[in-house]
């Protein structure tokens, strides 16, 4: 039979679904992995339709799609694709590509430690495997520079009123907001619903009233939000829900109060939360950071120097934790499929 695409992919999870693409895709144009994701983004952009959306996908998936590295100091290169953006970086997302790559053989594993670099859309990064018995155990990896755009910033937000926020670059803009503020509400899968409803309101009021720009990243805005608080664990240090959007806030259409939780605890995530603690005196260079997802899952951070971008003072930040394999797939598009893109429908999607 012919298809129209046929694409092989691994499946992966750290608490969040992470689909890694490995085969079946044309070589991308491009002389960096960040000119090919604004060309994939530019033409092809069915490749993330088709695999995040139904029947091939579901909310809360994120996709990658392994490509030849252009940086000689990369091993492989990847693309990022969310549900609405194509992020230039995202931790979890990271980790399960550098645990496909090594548990494929597609890049040799070294036990007790392998180390290379990927090349993201936001430039390298590098990585820090721990394998033992053929299995990936953790992945440490150093993302690209955080900084705090706005600390303790308020925003009148509707239904919710006046909401202290702060918004952080750790690879995405982040809108970061304390749970404590939201009578009752507590960061645990049985209020998931309302955290969804509670962060894209937020997140909608922040694109609107708090502009921010990365110097190097012109036109990206805060896509994304957080819920951050206490921690009833005692191994871990805060807790934190991040909300991805399944697509535009309406504040005129409550359909669309919605999106999908961050099943992981979210690495570039916690790398801006890691930025905006330390630029309030909150987090010191060199300590231990440790960030509980919903679901209890935890990863590490540490900020191990200062810098700049831009006019910003920034940290730089190291992230560990763990992907699990759930999988093996091959995805087809059939020549008689009217959803050559996919779908989605309201009982599920913003």
């Amino acid at each position: 039979m012919t298809f129209k695409r046929m694409i092989h992919a691994v499946e992966t999870h750290s608490g969040e679904p992470m689909r890694v693409i490995t085969g079946g895709v044309p070589n991308i144009p491009g002389v960096s992995v960040h000119e090919q994701m604004k060309w994939l983004e530019a033409n092809d952009d069915q490749l993330r339709r088709l695999m995040l959306r139904e029947p091939r996908g579901y909310p809360p998936l994120c996709c990658n799609l392994i490509v030849p590295p252009k940086h000689p100091d990369a091993a492989a290169g990847y693309i990022i694709m969310e549900q609405v953006e194509y992020p230039v970086m995202s931790g979890g997302n990271t980790i399960a590509v550098a645990t496909v790559l090594l548990e494929t053989g597609m890049i040799p594993m070294q036990e007790p430690v392998t180390e290379f670099k990927l090349e993201a859309p936001a430039g390298l990064i590098g990585i820090r495997a721990e394998c033992r018995d053929g299995k990936v155990r953790q992945v440490t990896f150093e993302n690209v520079p955080a900084f705090a755009a706005h600390l303790d910033a308020v925003i009148d937000v509707p239904e919710l009123g006046r909401v202290t926020v702060d918004v952080g670059w750790g690879g995405m803009f982040y809108v970061i907001a304390d749970v404590r503020q939201f009578k009752g509400l507590r960061l645990t899968p049985s209020h998931g619903r309302e955290i969804t409803r509670v962060s894209s309101l937020i997140l909608r009021a922040a694109q609107e009233q708090l502009p921010v720009e990365h110097p190097e990243y012109p036109g990206i805005g805060i896509t994304i939000s957080q819920l951050s608080g206490p921690t009833d664990n005692p191994a871990t240090d805060r807790k934190n829900a991040v909300t991805v959007a399944s697509g535009p806030v309406d504040f005129a259409d409550p359909a669309t109060w919605t999106g999908s939780i961050d099943r992981c605890p979210c690495g570039t995530g916690t790398c801006a939360r890691m930025a905006t603690l330390h630029a309030k005196g909150e987090l010191r260079l060199g300590e231990r950071f440790r960030h509980e997802g919903i679901l209890g899952t935890v990863y590490t951070g540490e900020l191990i120097k200062e810098t700049k971008v831009g006019p910003y003072k920034a940290v730089v930040p190291t992230i560990s934790g763990e992907a699990w394999i759930s999988g093996y797939s091959t995805y087809v598009l059939d020549p008689d499929d009217p959803f050559t893109e996919g779908f989605t429908v309201g009982d599920l999607w913003a």
